[in-house]
């Protein structure tokens, strides 16, 4: 129920992504790296290029006059453009808004001449501009008149909110009416169609530009070969160039006389745009509902991330896919917007990878409280691991078995209230389930005064003879001390009895689906119980198997006791081993 409802939390904010602010503003990011991917990897031509006219430092350097006056050459360059058989000719920049005949007579009319020659020969269009209140900029009437209709457009391109241009919109609002931008009334007196829609700053090369003083230079020289390699059937723009005026910031750098540039000159812009509109047309972004259809499709990224592998690839799977559709698009005209997509899967995916890993603290959590005072820390951690052991079954390993047993606690029971006797079995099984675990042994059971522990598995060790050595040395060392206190207790202390035996042996899940053990089987188990019992009659704390003996890196202090025979098995080498200070421990008696 819980994970039902948290699947339907998360369905609901999936769409909801598309209405953020910041998601938009993410997905700008991303347009403009996926831009500059397609540049750099898959660069596509423009059939019908723009020839930039750049009016830059060096054409302010040979043109003296202030911009205002350069009404000759102006008029000059137009007739220039249309002896070249230009195809479209747009002027970036701003006409005066009154005559200067009474400045420089004759000014005037050298402008209108090169507005008639153009216009007779070529769509021409001429800039328009708003001033700070928004109202739109005057131009010399007699000049709008010399153009003709349909003869101006606005220079103005819509910035977004981070200060870059990447739209085109065909319909800005001047004085409350809808009015065509530069490239639009070009690309339209050309007969393309014109949309509203997203600049395509992957298609065509970097743009270069050709100085008007060079322009100039070529008509004055009557060079028309000149002037019809550069424009013939072209569109031409001309505008400003300049390092630090008329900059607009840009997804990418169009720039080819500037590796370094960070931003381009408005003219750049407009001959991008349109050249978009003159050849496959601007980016359309994809219809409305797709975006949050899309989320609802990544939601579904819930129902594989049930583990963290899966979680993982769902991300990479998914998340790669739908960058690469957006950039596939991007390149053949459609602009899917990817990132509320890509934040449904995340927030699918990782909201659903938390709630299982909760589950699973959770479920670690009930049974280290269940379990952990039963069981061996190694095989605490093969319950909590996240790939659980299977059920019943086992595998061989090869083991030191320790048993260890208190001498005649049968009788010393007898003679003791129940409540001392636990009380004294747990104070000793405190101590040896320490040394057991401290040496990286694994508990298996106790069986009523007695201990059994396995050296080995589930981790497999090189040689366990020697952490199983280590432990039924440090219990011994540890009844020691607490045969101490018992002493100070007035009470009479315990000896024990240590068996070991190494060997392989089937380590598993043993009993049945409803209820089972870890533990080991074999005859190594049984050897090394039998073991554990014959320390009674030899009268040694410690019998080992000549097996066990060989495979240890400190042999001092063991006794080699013989063939010994045992219970329902063949006779067995054995060494018996005590600790230097047993005076008095009573580890030695013999008890029945």
């Amino acid at each position: 129920m819980m994970r039902a409802a948290i699947f339907t939390i998360v369905l609901l904010i999936a769409p909801a992504l598309t209405l953020v602010p910041w998601v938009e503003s993410l997905d700008r990011k991303l347009l403009d790296l996926q831009f500059g991917f397609l540049r750099a990897y898959a660069p596509r031509a423009a059939g019908n290029d723009v020839v930039i006219v750049g009016i830059d430092d060096e054409t302010a350097r040979v043109i003296r006059e202030p911009l205002t006056l350069w009404h000759p050459h102006l008029g000059k360059f137009l007739q220039a453009a249309a002896k070249s058989g230009a195809a479209a000719v747009g002027l970036d920049i701003i006409l005066p808004d009154r005559s200067f005949d009474a400045v420089v007579p004759g000014y005037d009319r050298q402008l209108l001449a090169g507005i008639l020659v153009a216009r007779r020969t070529t769509p021409l269009v001429l800039a328009l501009t708003v001033d700070p209140s928004g109202a739109t900029r005057p131009i010399y009437p007699a000049f709008l008149a010399a153009a003709g209709q349909d003869a101006v457009g606005y220079a103005v391109l819509p910035v977004d909110d981070d200060g870059v241009v990447r739209r085109l919109d065909d319909r800005i609002e001047v004085s409350g009416s809808s009015v065509p931008t530069l490239a639009g009334q070009m690309a339209a007196r050309l007969g393309r169609e014109v949309r509203h829609g997203f600049i395509d700053y992957a298609a065509g090369k970097a743009f270069d530009y050709v100085p008007l003083h060079s322009v100039l230079a070529w008509y004055d020289a009557g060079d028309t070969g000149r002037l019809e390699d550069a424009f013939g059937g072209k569109a031409i723009l001309l505008g400003g160039v300049f390092r630090f005026e008329d900059r607009l910031a840009v997804p990418v750098n169009l720039l080819a006389w500037d590796a370094e540039a960070v931003n381009a000159p408005g003219v750049v812009v407009h001959a991008q745009a349109l050249r978009n509109l003159l050849n496959d047309g601007l980016i359309a972004p994809v219809p409305r509902w797709i975006v949050p259809a899309l989320c609802l499709l990544m939601a579904m990224g819930w129902f594989v991330a049930f583990d963290f592998a899966y979680a993982l690839g769902a991300l990479l799977a998914a998340g790669g896919a739908v960058l690469a559709a957006s950039t596939w698009l991007l390149a053949h005209g459609a602009y899917l917007p990817p990132m509320a997509a890509l934040l449904a899967l995340m927030i699918a995916v990782g909201v659903r990878d938390w709630y299982e890993a909760s589950l699973q603290l959770r479920e670690r959590r009930r049974l280290r409280r269940a379990f952990g005072a039963y069981v061996s820390p190694h095989i605490m951690q093969d319950i909590l691991r996240s790939d659980p052991p299977p059920g019943l079954g086992g595998q061989r390993y090869r083991l030191c078995v320790l048993f260890a047993d208190i001498r005649g606690f049968t009788k010393r029971s007898e003679s003791i209230p129940p409540e001392a006797t636990i009380r004294l079995l747990n104070r000793y099984f405190s101590e040896v389930t320490a040394c057991i675990h401290d040496a990286g042994g694994t508990l298996d059971k106790f069986i009523g005064d007695g201990v059994m522990a396995f050296f080995g598995a589930p981790q497999r060790q090189d040689n366990p003879c020697i952490p199983a050595f280590r432990t039924a040395r440090d219990l011994l060392e540890r009844v020691s001390r607490l045969n101490a206190a018992l002493a100070r207790e007035g009470e009479s202390p315990i000896s024990v009895g240590i068996g070991m035996h190494t060997g392989d042996a089937v380590v598993g899940n043993m009993g049945s689906l409803a209820r089972h053990n870890y533990t080991a089987i074999g005859d190594t188990v049984n050897v090394a119980s039998r073991l554990e019992g014959l320390t009674k009659e030899v009268d040694w704390p410690l019998v080992c198997s000549a097996a066990v003996f060989e495979r240890l890196d400190d042999r001092t202090g063991f006794v080699k006791l013989g063939a010994r025979p045992i219970r329902g098995h063949l006779p067995v080498d054995v060494y018996g081993w005590r600790p230097d200070d047993t005076a008095g421990s009573g580890w030695g008696a013999k008890t029945a």
